[in-house]
C-alpha cells in the first residue's frame, strides 16, 4: 500500500532516476498537483491541530568544491484562523555575495486545485534586523511575502531554490533533512543529488523506510520518500537523542584537521600587536604581581570593556579583525575579542590558542563541517592543561566557562595550522548551588527579626550577578531593600543591605539584608501559625497530575531538564520566646535516579531549623523509568509544608 502511494506522488520517469529533478517556477516535473492536493484531510478529525502539511520536499544538488542548491516545497494545508495569520507572512533568508535566492512560486489554492491566489500580494527583500543588544551586522537578507486568500480550508503551496555560489571553506558543505517535522506529513521526499565520486558521509537517524540510490552519468542520487508520517507529540523532559525523531545529516568528506588548517589560514597574520596595544596592555597590568594576576586583569579588559559588535560581512564572518582596529573602535564579536586576548596573552609570554565550538553545543564529532561552528573562545596553557575563556560572557568567572559551553566539542587551532579536538570541562553538581538562609528571632508577638543570605556559585551564579552588574544609587538601594524583605513577609521593614559586584568576577555572589518587624505568625485559638518564608516544593503535584495524563512514555528523559545538575538549599533558622513548641512534620528524604530530596524540621530547645536541599543530576533515562520519576516528584511533593503550628503558654 506504502508503495502504491509513493507511486501516486512522484510520477518517475527513467531519466529522473538518474539524476536530481530539475526544479524551477514552471514546477517540479516529479510531482503532479492535483494528486498532492487530494490528500487535504477532513479538518474534523484534527481538532487539535492548526494545519498538516499535504508535502514537505527538499531537493539538494552538491558539488565536490562545495557549492550546490537546495530546492525546497511545503503544501501546507490550513485549519484556522491564527494557522492563517502565521503562514500568510514569510520569510527567506540567504547570505548575498555567497548565495542567491529564487522564489520558485508562492500560491493559494483550494483542495481541488482551483487557485485563489497565483502569486504574492506584496514582496520585499531587506537586510537581515540589527539586535539593539549584541548587534550583529551581517549581509544575510531576508525576501518577505505576503499571501492573500488564505483562509481556514485553503492550501499554501510554495517553493525556493537557494543556490551556493561561493562556500564558506572550499569543499564543505552540511546539509540536514528532518523527516519528523512534529505535525502529521502527508507526504515527505528529501532528495540529494552528488557526484559519484565523491564519499559523501550521511546518517540516518531512526528510519523507518529505506532509501534508494541510482548512479548514472557521474552523479549519485540518493532519494528517501515516505508516506503519512504521523504527527509526533513531544513530552516534558524529552531528550533530544531518542529512537523516535527521524532524520538525515550529510555533510562533505573533509576532517577536523582541514578545518583547523583552512581557519590556521585564515587567521595567520591576524595576532600583529601594535605600539598602542603595547601601551594599552601595560596600563591593564599594571598592579599585577604575577603572570596569573596579569592574565586575569587582561581577561576583565577584553571581556567588559569592549561591547559586542559583529561585523560579519564577506568574509568578515569568519576571519578576525586585526587587534589594532578592535582597539581603536572599542567592540568586536567573539573572534575579535578571542583574537585581541591571544594576541596580548601571547606578548606575555604565554601560548594562547583560538577554539572553535557551537554557541549552542551538539556538534556531531563525526561529521566535521566550518560550518558547525558559530562561536569562538580563547584557550590559554597554564601548568601542563588549558584553561579556557570566553571573552564575550563577561559575567563568567576567570577559569570558567558559561553553562551552555561546558562538557561540549571544541576545536583548538594551533600557531602551525593543526587541529586539537577538546572537550570543555564541566563543573561539578556541589560547584553549581543556589543558597538561602534566614536566621533569625520571634517575639511573643510573632514579629520576627533577622538577617537573610543569599549566595549562588557556578551555573547558578548568573542571575545574581545580571540583577547587581550596575551601580545603585541610594534609592534603588532603598527599593531593593524593600522588595527582599517583602519578597520573605510582606509588611517589613529593612536594612543594612549588603550587596556585591557583578562584574567583579572574583566578588562572592552574595546579597545580604537585615529584616525587621516582620509579621511572621498569626493567631488561631491558643497557638500560632508560623508562615514559612522558604521555598517548598508543593507545586509539583501539578506535574505529577500531568505526567500520569500523558499515558505511556515514548520519548526517553533528559535528567538534567527536570532539576539540573546543581544543588538548591534554603534553611531557617529561628529562635522561638521561651515555653513555645513547634508541631514538626516529618522529614522527607527523597532518592531517585533523577536526583535527591531531603526535608528535614527540628527543635533543640528554643531554636527551630528547617532546611530543603534538592540535588539534581544529569543523564538520560530510558522511557520505561517515567514511573520512578513520578514518585520522586510525588515524593517531593508531600513536603508541601507551608505553615508550622507554634504551640506556646498563655
Amino acid at each position: 500500500m506504502l508503495a502504491r502511494s509513493l507511486v501516486l506522488l512522484f510520477t518517475l520517469t527513467a531519466p529522473t532516476l538518474a539524476q536530481a529533478p530539475r526544479i524551477t517556477r514552471a514546477g517540479d516535473p516529479t510531482v503532479r498537483n492535483d494528486t498532492i492536493y487530494r490528500l487535504a484531510v477532513n479538518p474534523a478529525d484534527h481538532a487539535d491541530d492548526d494545519y498538516v502539511y499535504l508535502l514537505d520536499d527538499g531537493v539538494v544538488r552538491l558539488e565536490a568544491d562545495g557549492r550546490g542548491s537546495r530546492t525546497y516545497r511545503q503544501v501546507v494545508q490550513i485549519f484556522t484562523r491564527e494557522a492563517a495569520e502565521t503562514w500568510g507572512e514569510q520569510s527567506f533568508s540567504y547570505v548575498s555575495g555567497r548565495e542567491r535566492l529564487t522564489l520558485n512560486w508562492v500560491r493559494v489554492v483550494k483542495p481541488t486545485g482551483e487557485v485563489i491566489s497565483a502569486q504574492p500580494t506584496h514582496e520585499q527583500e531587506s537586510i537581515a534586523p540589527v539586535a539593539q543588544e549584541a548587534p550583529v551586522f551581517s549581509d544575510v537578507k531576508l525576501r518577505r511575502v505576503s499571501s492573500g486568500g488564505i483562509v481556514p480550508g485553503t492550501l499554501l503551496d510554495y517553493s525556493y531554490t537557494v543556490e551556493t555560489l561561493k562556500p564558506v571553506m572550499p569543499g564543505d558543505f552540511q546539509r540536514g533533512w528532518r523527516v519528523t517535522t512534529g505535525r502529521l506529513t502527508r507526504r515527505s521526499r528529501y532528495v540529494l543529488d552528488v557526484p559519484a565520486n565523491l564519499a559523501v558521509p550521511i546518517k540516518e537517524v531512526n528510519l523507518t523506510f529505506p532509501r534508494k540510490v541510482v548512479e548514472a552519468s557521474g552523479r549519485r542520487v540518493y532519494t528517501w520518500a515516505t508516506a503519512d508520517v504521523p504527527k509526533l507529540e513531544r513530552e516534558p523532559f524529552a531528550a533530544d537523542s531518542n529512537g523516535i525523531d527521524q532524520y538525515i545529516d550529510v555533510a562533505a568528506p573533509v576532517r577536523w584537521t582541514d578545518v583547523a588548517r583552512w581557519y590556521g589560514a585564515l587567521s595567520r597574520d591576524r595576532y600583529e600587536v601594535t605600539p598602542a596595544l603595547d601601551s594599552a596592555l601595560a596600563t591593564v597590568v599594571t598592579t599585577a604581581r604575577t603572570l596569573d594576576d596579569s592574565l586575569r586583569a587582561l581577561h576583565r579588559w577584553v571581556a567588559q570593556d569592549f561591547r559586542y559588535v559583529s561585523l560579519s560581512l564577506g568574509i568578515g564572518g569568519f576571519q578576525p579583525r586585526l587587534p589594532g582596529a578592535v582597539l581603536a573602535t572599542r567592540y568586536g564579536d567573539c573572534k575579535d575579542k578571542a583574537t585581541l586576548f591571544i594576541a596580548l596573552a601571547r606578548r606575555l609570554g604565554l601560548r594562547a590558542y583560538p577554539v572553535l565550538l557551537s554557541s549552542t553545543g551538539g556538534i556531531a564529532r563525526d561529521r566535521p563541517s566550518a560550518l558547525a561552528f558559530d562561536h569562538m573562545i580563547a584557550a590559554v596553557e597554564r601548568s601542563g592543561s588549558y584553561l579556557y575563556l570566553d571573552l564575550t560572557s563577561e559575567l563568567t568567572p576567570f577559569g570558567s566557562l558559561p553553562p551552555s559551553e561546558q562538557g561540549e566539542f571544541g576545536l583548538m587551532v594551533h600557531t602551525d595550522g593543526s587541529g586539537e579536538e577538546v572537550t570543555f570541562p564541566s563543573d561539578s553538581t556541589a560547584a553549581n548551588r543556589d543558597a538561602a538562609q534566614l536566621t533569625g528571632e520571634l517575639s511573643p508577638q510573632g514579629v520576627f527579626h533577622g538577617r537573610y543570605v543569599h549566595v549562588a556559585t557556578g551555573d547558578q551564579q548568573y542571575g545574581l550577578r545580571r540583577t547587581f552588574a550596575t551601580q545603585f544609587g541610594a534609592t534603588e538601594r532603598e527599593r531593593i531593600t524593600r522588595a527582599a524583605v517583602n519578597m520573605l513577609f510582606p509588611g517589613a521593614t529593612g536594612d543594612s543591605l549588603e550587596l556585591f559586584d557583578g562584574r567583579d568576577l572574583r566578588a562572592e555572589p552574595r546579597i545580604s539584608v537585615v529584616v525587621r518587624g516582620a509579621q511572621a505568625t498569626s493567631t488561631s485559638g491558643s497557638n500560632d501559625i508560623l508562615t514559612l518564608p522558604i521555598h517548598n516544593y508543593g507545586e509539583l503535584k501539578g506535574l505529577v497530575a500531568e505526567l500520569e495524563a500523558r499515558g505511556p512514555r515514548r520519548f526517553p528523559i533528559d535528567v538534567a531538564a527536570v532539576a539540573g545538575p546543581h544543588e538548591e538549599a534554603a534553611e531557617l533558622t529561628l529562635t522561638l520566646p521561651e515555653g513555645w513548641r513547634a508541631q514538626l512534620p516529618p522529614n522527607i528524604t527523597a532518592q531517585s535516579a533523577f536526583g535527591s530530596y531531603r526535608a528535614e524540621y527540628g527543635q533543640a530547645g528554643r531554636l527551630l531549623h528547617v532546611a530543603r536541599k534538592l540535588i539534581g543530576r544529569k543523564g538520560i533515562e530510558p522511557p520505561g523509568r517515567i514511573g520512578e520519576l513520578i514518585q520522586w516528584l510525588k515524593d517531593m511533593g508531600r513536603d508541601d509544608v507551608r505553615y508550622i503550628v507554634l504551640e506556646h503558654p498563655r
